[in-house]
C-alpha cells in the first residue's frame, strides 16, 4: 500500500483529499502547514506528496526545494496543487522539480489519475535503477573475481620462477661432482681410484633422480588453487 502525504492549510480540502486517496486504498497522512509537511516528509519517507503551493510559514516552492536538497527525499514524486494557473508559476514549480500540477477546483478522477500516474512512473524508475544497480554490483564482483585471479596468477608465476631457479641451482652442484668425477675417473691408475669415482657418480646420479622427482611433485602441487591455499595457512 503506498504511503501519500498530503500538505495543504485549507481544512476541508485536505479532509477531501484524505477520503480521495483512502477510498482507492491508499494509505494518507496530512499536515496543515509547509513546516510540518517538510517534517512529515523526511521522518515518514512517503511514496509521494501532494502539496498546496500558497501556505503560511513554508509555502510548496520551499518545502519542495528543501525536499530536493536532501537525498533521501530527493526522488519522492511531488504533485502541486494551485488555484493560480500562470505560466510562470507553472514554469517555476517544474524548474524547482515538482512532477505534477492540479489547479482548484479540481474533480476526484484528476487527483486519482496524477497520483496513480507519478506512482506507477516512479516504481518504473526505481526498477530500472536497481536493474542497473544489480549490474553494477555484478560487474564489481568479476572485477573482484579477475582481480583475485590474476593476483593468484602473477604470485603462482613468481613462486614458479622462485622454485625453477632454486632446482637450477640444486642442480648445478651434483652435475659439478659428475664432471670433476667423470675426469678424475679417466685419470684413475688403479681400481680403487676408479671405485671411489664411480661412487662419487652413483651418489650425484641418486641426487639429481631426488631433485627431479622434486619437481614433479610441486608441478603437481603449484596450481592456482594450491597456492592461495598455501598462502591462507602462510605456508608460502
Amino acid at each position: 500500500m503506498s504511503l501519500i502525504l498530503v500538505i495543504e492549510d485549507e481544512n476541508q480540502i485536505l479532509l477531501n483529499l484524505q477520503e480521495i486517496l483512502e477510498l482507492e486504498d491508499f494509505s494518507v497522512i496530512t499536515a496543515t502547514d509547509g513546516k510540518i509537511g517538510l517534517q512529515l516528509a523526511k521522518s515518514k519517507n512517503p511514496d509521494l506528496i501532494i502539496c498546496d503551493i500558497m501556505m503560511p510559514g513554508l509555502s510548496g516552492y520551499e518545502v519542495l526545494t528543501e525536499l530536493r536538497k536532501d537525498y533521501k527525499s530527493a526522488d519522492i514524486p511531488l504533485i502541486f496543487l494551485t488555484a493560480k494557473a500562470e505560466r510562470n508559476d507553472l514554469r517555476q514549480g517544474m524548474g524547482l522539480g515538482a512532477d505534477d500540477y492540479i489547479t482548484k477546483p479540481f474533480e476526484p478522477c484528476e487527483i486519482l489519475q496524477a497520483v496513480k500516474a507519478r506512482l506507477e512512473r516512479h516504481s518504473i524508475s526505481n526498477q530500472a535503477y536497481l536493474k542497473e544497480f544489480h549490474k553494477s554490483e555484478v560487474l564489481q564482483q568479476e572485477i573482484k573475481k579477475n582481480r583475485t585471479e590474476l593476483q593468484n596468477s602473477q604470485e603462482l608465476a613468481e613462486i614458479r620462477g622462485n622454485v625453477l631457479e632454486k632446482f637450477s641451482e640444486d642442480l648445478r652442484n651434483p652435475l659439478s661432482s659428475i664432471n670433476m668425477a667423470i675426469y678424475m675417473l679417466k685419470q684413475a691408475e688403479n681400481e680403487e681410484d676408479r671405485d671411489k669415482y664411480l661412487l662419487i657418480l652413483k651418489e650425484a646420479y641418486t641426487k639429481e633422480m631426488e631433485i627431479l622427482k622434486e619437481v614433479n611433485s610441486l608441478q603437481e602441487l603449484l596450481t592456482a588453487e594450491n597456492t592461495k591455499l598455501l598462502r591462507n595457512y602462510k605456508l608460502l
